[in-house]
Order: C-alpha cells, then sequence, then structure tokens
C-alpha cells in the first residue's frame, strides 16, 4: 500500500458510525420514526464514504502512474545515468583515464623521451532509445591527439534487433582482431600487442552486422568499410577512394554453456579483411608506442587488393588466461617505376594469473574484496601478466622500398604485475624488452619500463 493510500472497510465503518449514534441518543433507541432517520443519515454517510474512497483509489492510481513514469537515476562501475522505468530509454556518461610513466632504454633509439603522459582521457556519452535503438560517442583528449583539437575516436549508432541481429553504423572498431575488441581498460598488459597495433585495422567508418547464434556458441560479423591502414585508427572524413574494404569473422566458444567443463572458457576463430585501401601505414611501432623500427621508404604507395587474415583463441579457466592471435597481410606496393607485394606477420602469446583467486575472463577482472585502509579492509586483486610476441617485415622487400634505418624483425618479451584496487581502479606496471633483427638496426635493442593508473568507469 503507498503512503496516503486510505482504506475503510465497509461493515466497520458502518459499525463505528452506528455505535456512535447508539451512544449518542440512547434515548430514542425504541423510537421507529427516528431510526427510519438513522437509517437515511447512516445509509447517506456510506454514500459519502465511498464517493472519498474512489476519489483517492484516483489519487494512489495517478501517484503510481507517476512514479511508474519518472526516470530512475543510476551510478555503478558502468558509469553514471538515468533511464525510464521501462528500460526502454537510457542515458549513461562513462570514462576513461590512463596517467603513465614511461622509461626507455637502449641502443636502438637512443633520442627517446622519459616522462609522464596522459596516454587515454575519454568520456563516452552512450544511450538507448525504445529499446533497442542506441549510441556511442567518445572523443580522445589524450596523448593520441596530434593537435591542439580532441580527436573522435567512437561515433557509431546501434539496431539491437536480437541477440542474432545487431547492426552498427558508423566509426567503430570492426569485428576482426581479438585483443583490439577488448576494452582499454580490460586489456591485461599497459599497451597491445604488434598484431593490434601493427597489422590489423584499429578503427574504420562503416557498417557491420553481427550476432549470437546456437545459443551463443558462436557469434559472426561482416562488414563493409571505407578501409584503413594496417594498425591505423580513420577519421570521420569522406573516404579517399571509391573502393571498400569487406570484413568477416566467426568466432567459437562451443563449451560456454557448459557450466561444469573445464573447457567453458575456451574460445576460437578466424577473421579477415580484403579490399583497397588508398596509403601505407606511416610506420610499424616497437611496443612504447614511440618509435618506429620499420617504415616504407618515401614515396611508397598501395598498389591492389591487401588482403589480411587472424587465427585467434582464448582460454580461460580459474585465475588463469591465455590469449593467443596471429596476423598475416598481403599488399601489392608501388614507389616509381618498382612495384612488389609485401608480406608482413605478426602473432602474439599473453598469459595471466590472479593471485589473489578471482575468476580470469576477457572482460575485466572483478575482486573478491575492493582496497580499502582499516581493520576491515580488502588489498583488492593481484594479477601477473606475461606475454612474447613478433612482428616480422618481408624480407624479400626490394631495397627500393626500404628506410635509411630499420629492422625487419622486431622480438618483445614483457612481464607485469596488476594490483586491481576495485572494478574501476588499477594500478599495473609492465617490463618489455625487444630485439630488432635484420636491416640497419639488427642486435639492437629497446628497453621499455611503464608504470599507469587507470580509472574506468
Amino acid at each position: 500500500m503507498n503512503p496516503g493510500q486510505i482504506t475503510l472497510g465497509r461493515p466497520l465503518s458502518r459499525l463505528l458510525i452506528a455505535s456512535a449514534i447508539a451512544v449518542a441518543f440512547p434515548a430514542y433507541a425504541d423510537n421507529t420514526t427516528e431510526i427510519e432517520k438513522l437509517k437515511a443519515q447512516i445509509e447517506e454517510l456510506d454514500q459519502k464514504l465511498k464517493v472519498l474512497g474512489r476519489k483517492q483509489e484516483l489519487v494512489n492510481e495517478d501517484v503510481a502512474a507517476k512514479q511508474k513514469a519518472a526516470p530512475t537515476v543510476t551510478a555503478s562501475d558502468r558509469g553514471f545515468g538515468f533511464k525510464s522505468q521501462d528500460g526502454q530509454f537510457e542515458y549513461r556518461l562513462r570514462g576513461i583515464v590512463h596517467a603513465d610513466y614511461r622509461q626507455f632504454d637502449g641502443d636502438a633509439f637512443p633520442t627517446a623521451v622519459d616522462g609522464f603522459l596522459a596516454r587515454r582521457i575519454r568520456p563516452t556519452f552512450e544511450g538507448t532509445v525504445f529499446g533497442k535503438y542506441g549510441f556511442r560517442f567518445t572523443p580522445e583528449f589524450g596523448e593520441a591527439t596530434t593537435t591542439s583539437s580532441p580527436t573522435i575516436i567512437d561515433a557509431y549508432l546501434d539496431i539491437r534487433e536480437k541477440p542474432e541481429l545487431q547492426v552498427r553504423i558508423g566509426k567503430h572498431k570492426p569485428f576482426v582482431g581479438l585483443e583490439r575488441l577488448q576494452s582499454a581498460s580490460d586489456i591485461k598488459l599497459i599497451e597491445r600487442s604488434f598484431v593490434s597495433n601493427n597489422i590489423l585495422p584499429n578503427r574504420d567508418f562503416g557498417v557491420s552486422v553481427s550476432g549470437d547464434v546456437l545459443e551463443k556458441r558462436l557469434n559472426y560479423a561482416v562488414g563493409v568499410f571505407n578501409g584503413v591502414q594496417d594498425g591505423a585508427n580513420i577519421g570521420t572524413n569522406q573516404d579517399a577512394n571509391s573502393k571498400k574494404t569487406f570484413t568477416g569473422r566467426l568466432f567459437a566458444t562451443p563449451f560456454v554453456n557448459d557450466t561444469e567443463s573445464s573447457l567453458r572458457g575456451l574460445g576460437f576463430g578466424i577473421a579477415g579483411t580484403t579490399g583497397n585501401i588508398s596509403t601505407l601505414i606511416s610506420g610499424y611501432k616497437t611496443p612504447g608506442q614511440a618509435n618506429n623500427f620499420f617504415a616504407y621508404a618515401t614515396g611508397t604507395t598501395a598498389n591492389g587488393v591487401q588482403d589480411r587474415w587472424s587465427p585467434q583463441a582464448y582460454y580461460y579457466y580459474g585465475p588463469f588466461g591465455l590469449v593467443y592471435e596471429y596476423a598475416w597481410v598481403n599488399q601489392p606496393i608501388k614507389n616509381g617505376n618498382n612495384t612488389t607485394t609485401v608480406k608482413n606477420t605478426a602473432w602474439q602469446l599473453a598469459g595471466s594469473w590472479l593471485l589473489t583467486g578471482e575468476d580470469a575472463s576477457f572482460r575485466g577482472v572483478k575482486p573478491f574484496s575492493r582496497f580499502q585502509s582499516g581493520p576491515d579492509g580488502g588489498w583488492g586483486a593481484f594479477e601477473v601478466v606475461a606475454r612474447y610476441q613478433e612482428n616480422q617485415i618481408d624480407d624479400a622487400l626490394p631495397t627500393a622500398f626500404r628506410p635509411a634505418s630499420y629492422a625487419l624483425r622486431a622480438q618483445g618479451a614483457a612481464v607485469g604485475l596488476n594490483w586491481y584496487l576495485n572494478e574501476s581502479s588499477k594500478f599495473a606496471l609492465n617490463y618489455e624488452r625487444t630485439r630488432l633483427n635484420g636491416g640497419t638496426l639488427d642486435g639492437k635493442t629497446e628497453n621499455f619500463l611503464v608504470g599507469r593508473y587507470q580509472l574506468s568507469f
């Protein structure tokens, strides 16, 4: 019963009135005429009570309707926002901030600069209208900005018809790279691998259709995009040419519904892209993202259909996690009268172990106990991580396409520690040693030490 509601039982109301009359007028109890008058008064009062009761019912119904229509304010690790009572309309403010300190050593790039860095400052505005139409807009105010103005990371619309059929339109991550599909707040090491940063697309502008079928045992995705350079993030401008890039991915989790199976956390699949791009990436970066170990010679451009393939897999069991990803790109190129087809590859194998026993997953870590000072406080969750990765530039590449200073292979080994204070706050420390082979940088190394504080919601 809502506050303010009036409910009077009819028998009780009559009894109270009759008792009051009997007490007030005992001398007339045997008078038939007076009794009839009293009965009439009782009936009149009863009718008035009925009217008052109905009016109160209408007031209660109106209050309930207003309460049902009032929006609900939300605040959680999924962000701040508000939504309608029926869940059909929702708006959320989310965000991620990465504050780094980076230090470089080794003889490969002696001019690399150490220092503090705002790697990411990304507020995200997202919402849903009429239950199945969504939007997301994310600007970037951090290190990725190349001018004084912010860049646009995500800007897309969703049509969520059903789990088996969902459409995404705008600038977004093509459904290709496994690690790239993880949020920047969920990746295990501070920087993504060679596969994500140097070969597969980062973000592109186009349309994707995806869905989960076979009771979520298989996910499919296909898309058509403007086309983007290796590892690059396209803008929102009109495409530079009329040819498009097509993407596709199949990813299976065959035991996802078998709650008692040790293979429940197994997933594997393959993805690819094919299409024309107008330019080539300016360089293939080392893990610290500050230096190129290879960049095509000036004047080199794309010269035909580019193909990429990427087999990928992960496995999570208890506190243990493992991710494997491989990428291969086949790209015709030209420089003046010289033409060739370059075949570059990259792969990574990354593992993680939660020392505090939480379950590892693709989507992040939820500590058993959140960090809190005091005798009853917890320490959060601790996780050790390690990765080995390689990026190979085609060693048959003619001299006309090679720069003055370069390597043909980068091999990186990394270790790290993550401290999750809670679901939204994390400290991370990584050390990665990269050895370069081939070319003028043969035998040289880059040592990369980076610490990060992450706040995400």
